[in-house]
């Protein structure tokens, strides 16, 4: 698999790279991690709140033979103890959380580090000038966020250049373009799209709300008959490109981030080496130019509601 570095940084992963969060157990993580590295990747994302530690401690053994040949990022951004307990920001909460985080993933060094969520109560100033400290120390390699708007990012940026900015984007959801994606690549920040499927909805899994019934992703407003009926084309035109390469939905839907945004490594999660193996495949499919355009013109017409998580959700965004 080609390599890419993130923005101008000097930060180089895969070109696909994974996403941990489905991983609940330490078999699970072997199987589908293992499977993930044979297919090239080599840029993995974990979060400190994901299963409240235990995937960073999955993910660290399972890539500690690797150290020094892949690239690992975590998040910091909530206070984790016996659950989930609200957002923490604070500069003695993130050094806290590094010296968990570098335990339990076995490395020295953090390759990137985001915040995970916006803390209204904490300057995102301060915040920067926390990892940048961690930076300094050598315990970081790389200052990321995760869906935040351009004023934060700018902010942030001024203190701490931003390797990353960890945002949704897909075929499906292309909201960033408007204003984020622009910022962006003025400033040189890299982008690590997460649901580059458009939670599944991209390979043509999802026909009808019955289909996530009782999954994590039916909470998601898009997820409804209305909607999904509506969008139908966009899948189809996925499918017909996918026939005429020889390959899946979910590739090409892949294949058109890393093909139109050269600083971008979207990172699919699974819980299925199978599909680990599918999603790296997608760095092979070559796009034409006419393939690209029909993709753009197409997904404009069935772009998803702005609105996509429940309120409470929403409004952490919207911060």
């Amino acid at each position: 698999m080609d390599k890419r570095f993130l923005g101008r940084s000097s930060l180089e992963v895969s070109d696909i790279g994974f996403g941990c969060m489905s991983l609940h157990t330490l078999e699970d993580a072997r199987a589908v991690i293992g499977a993930a590295l044979d297919a090239g990747v080599t840029f993995f994302d974990t979060a400190e709140v994901y299963d409240a530690h235990a995937n960073e401690t999955f993910v660290g053994e399972v890539l500690e033979p690797f150290k020094g040949h892949v690239q690992i990022a975590t998040k910091f951004g909530f206070n984790v103890n016996n659950g989930l307990e609200g957002l923490n920001s604070r500069p003695e909460r993130i050094r806290e959380v590094v010296d968990g985080s570098l335990g339990r993933l076995r490395v020295e060094r953090l390759d990137l580090l985001y915040q995970h969520r916006l803390d209204p109560d904490v300057p995102i100033e301060e915040t920067a000038g926390a990892v940048a400290e961690l930076i300094a120390a050598g315990k970081v390699g790389g200052f990321g966020m995760c869906e935040v708007g351009v004023d934060a990012i700018r902010r942030g940026h001024a203190v701490q250049p931003l390797t990353a900015l960890q945002s949704e984007y897909s075929l499906w959801w292309r909201e960033a373009e408007n204003e984020i994606l622009p910022t962006l690549e003025e400033l040189g920040i890299g982008l690590v799209p997460f649901s580059p499927l458009g939670k599944g909805f991209l390979t043509g899994a999802i026909t009808s709300a019955a289909d996530v019934a009782g999954k994590h992703v039916s909470m998601f407003p898009r997820f409804n008959d209305e909607t999904l009926t509506a969008h139908a084309a966009l899948v189809d035109a996925v499918k017909a490109i996918a026939a005429q390469h020889g390959c899946t939905p979910g590739q090409v839907a892949l294949a058109w981030i890393i093909t139109t945004r050269p600083y971008a490594a979207p990172i699919p999660g699974t819980s299925k080496a199978e599909r680990a193996r599918e999603n790296a495949g997608a760095a092979s499919v070559r796009l034409t130019a006419d393939d690209v355009t029909e993709l753009n013109e197409v997904s404009a017409r069935c772009q998803v509601d702005p609105l996509r998580y429940p309120d409470d959700m929403q409004k952490m965004i919207n911060r």
